[in-house]
Parts: C-alpha cells; sequence; structure tokens
C-alpha cells in the first residue's frame, strides 16, 4: 500500500517514520510530505531514500492512506482534499476531534466505530490517549463517576522549537523561546492557549476528548494540564471516583491484562512509572495504584506514557493497521 507521511520532517513526523518502520503495514511506497521549504529534502526509511514532496504532489499521488502531523490549520485544509481523491486520513491535529462527523478513536478502546466511510478519522490528545487507555477497563467494570487529573507534560508535546528553548537555558545561552518563561528548573502551569472558562485548551481537551472516546457524557472530568522541563513522555495524577466500589488488587489485575498497559507497582522494589522509562515504549505505563482514602469509591493512580509514541505516531498507526486487517480501507 501507498502511505504518505504528512509532516514527515517534524518532530512527530520522525517518530512515525520510526514507528511506521516497525509496524506490520504492507508499506510498498512510502510518500514523505512536508511544507514547501522542505520540499526535496531526503529521507530515509528501510534502506531506500525518499524525497519529500509538498502537499499537491502528496494528492496527486492518491495514497491510500495519509497520517496527518502537520498542525490543525493544514488538516483542515488538506486532509479533505486527501480525502476526496479515496485517501483515508489519520489526523494528529486537534482540527477534527470534536467534529460530530468524524470518529475520534484509541483502537483499544473503541476502534469497532469505524467503518470504510470514514475518510478522515482523528487521533485523540497525547495527554488523553494515555489516560483513557486506563480508564476505560476500569469504567467498564466499576462506572466512573468524577475524574480529577492533573498533568506533568514533556516539552517535546510543544515541538522542536520547545527542545531547544530547553537546551539553550542548560547551557546559559540566550534563544529563540517557545514559552513565555524559561521552563529550565521551571513548571508553567499552561499548557496551549487559555479558553474564555479560565482552563487551557489541552485541559478542556481531556475534558472534552474522553467523554467523547468512551461515549459517555455523564462522567464528570475535570484537568490541570502543567508543562515540565521532561523530553521523555507525559505523566499524570490521577484521581476517578466510581459509582461502584472495587478491590484495588482487583484494578491491578484489570489493567495488567488490558492491551497496551503496563502496570509498575511495586513499592518494595521502588517500580513506578516514570518519563525516563517509558521512553521510546509504546505501552501506557500505571502505578501507584491505591485507594483514595478521603472518601469512598474512589482510586489514585500515575499515569505515563511516550507522548509522541502512544501519544500520536503509534496510535495513529495502530489505527491504520486495524483499518488494513479489517478491510476497512
Amino acid at each position: 500500500m501507498k502511505i504518505a507521511v504528512v509532516g514527515a520532517t517534524g518532530m512527530v513526523g520522525e517518530v512515525m517514520l520510526k514507528v511506521l518502520s516497525e509496524s506490520s503495514l504492507p508499506v510498498t511506497e512510502l510518500i514523505p510530505v512536508a511544507s514547501e521549504k522542505s520540499v526535496g529534502k531526503q529521507i530515509e526509511w528501510r534502506g531506500k531514500t525518499y524525497s519529500v514532496v509538498g502537499l499537491v504532489t502528496a494528492v496527486e499521488m492518491k495514497p491510500d492512506v495519509a497520517l496527518f502531523s502537520a498542525g490543525g490549520q493544514t488538516s483542515l485544509d488538506w486532509a479533505p482534499k486527501f480525502a476526496a481523491v479515496g485517501t483515508t486520513v489519520i489526523d494528529n491535529s486537534s482540527a477534527w476531534r470534536m467534529d460530530e462527523t468524524k470518529k475520534l478513536v484509541v483502537p483499544e478502546i473503541n476502534a469497532n466505530v469505524l467503518t470504510k466511510e470514514d475518510k478522515i478519522i482523528a487521533n485523540p490528545n497525547c495527554s488523553t490517549i494515555q489516560m483513557v487507555m486506563a480508564l476505560a477497563p476500569l469504567h467498564k467494570k466499576y462506572k466512573a463517576k468524577r475524574v480529577i487529573v492533573s498533568t506533568y507534560q514533556s516539552i517535546t508535546g510543544t515541538g522542536v522549537k520547545a527542545v531547544e528553548q530547553l537546551e539553550n537555558e542548560y547551557k546559559g545561552t540566550q534563544g529563540e523561546m517557545a514559552y513565555k518563561y524559561q521552563i529550565h528548573r521551571n513548571a508553567i502551569p499552561q499548557c496551549d492557549v487559555f479558553e474564555e472558562n479560565g482552563y487551557t485548551k489541552e485541559e478542556m481537551k481531556l475534558v472534552r476528548e474522553t467523554k467523547k472516546i468512551l461515549n459517555d457524557n455523564t462522567i464528570a472530568v475535570t484537568a490541570t494540564a502543567v508543562r515540565i522541563p521532561v523530553v521523555g513522555g507525559h505523566s499524570e495524577a490521577v484521581n476517578i471516583e466510581f459509582e461502584n466500589d472495587f478491590d484495588v488488587n482487583e484494578v491491578r489485575t484489570l489493567l495488567s491484562e488490558t492491551p497496551g498497559v503496563t502496570v509498575q507497582d511495586n513499592l518494595e522494589a521502588f517500580s513506578y512509572p516514570m518519563p525516563l522509562y517509558a521512553e521510546g515504549k509504546n505501552d501506557v505505563f500505571v502505578g501507584r495504584i491505591r485507594r483514595d482514602e478521603s472518601q469512598p469509591n474512589t482510586l489514585n493512580m500515575w499515569i505515563v506514557a511516550d507522548n509522541l509514541r502512544k501519544g500520536a505516531a503509534t496510535n495513529t498507526i495502530q489505527i491504520a493497521e486495524y483499518l488494513v486487517k479489517n478491510n476497512l480501507l
């Protein structure tokens, strides 16, 4: 099959190519796509050299699948053009996520909603994906009533500019700033822009996307998202109030039996999830699983994942693998 990677030279695009080379997808032709300034650039993939093409050329080449990671505006402008020539688009931006006509998919949870008619499929936000991966099996069993999440997010979620800012600050050199403040030795309680309600866009993504993925508008979700000087992945402290009571050991068992989730929760061995460990891995890591002793039917846990992998590239490619496996292309 012919696969286009739109935004191939960006941070997520590079990881996308890496995950794609590890995947089972029968790629016969790769089409790396980027903005005009990157056209002609050479990319090595699976031992072959490919030239980066522009969006117009990529549409004319009619790929079977286009994996988009080039920002919201590019997706809004170009995803319909790819879809019009029969390409199935899987989009990493926030452009289509809350569109009622588009599916928002985490394959382990709700891939069954996909049909052949879905030509633009939305990939959820990175922080949402890792949270719902742990939340979904527990919600199914105990019915989640309310979720309180605080995130500790990697600068790689912002992009190359943020990584360069942190590296410059390590060295004590002046350079371009991705954030309004220094990120080295700091925590910035703002991920993305502020909405009218005083929450950031990132925080509201966690609220809205969780309900859509789990297909349940009754779950109350509130979030605080914080950027920290870490590169390996996002971490989340998650507090869940359930309608029904649970057994903590049963929770551990349920999570450890969930595909794509690894439980790291051995306090005697000081084993718990950390970005340092999650980096470069496709799973979502869950630990510090304990009962909230301040109120009934409530659980605390700590969730970590590589935001460029399961939070972006891996999830996108898993959607493509599901489409191929189920003859939905």
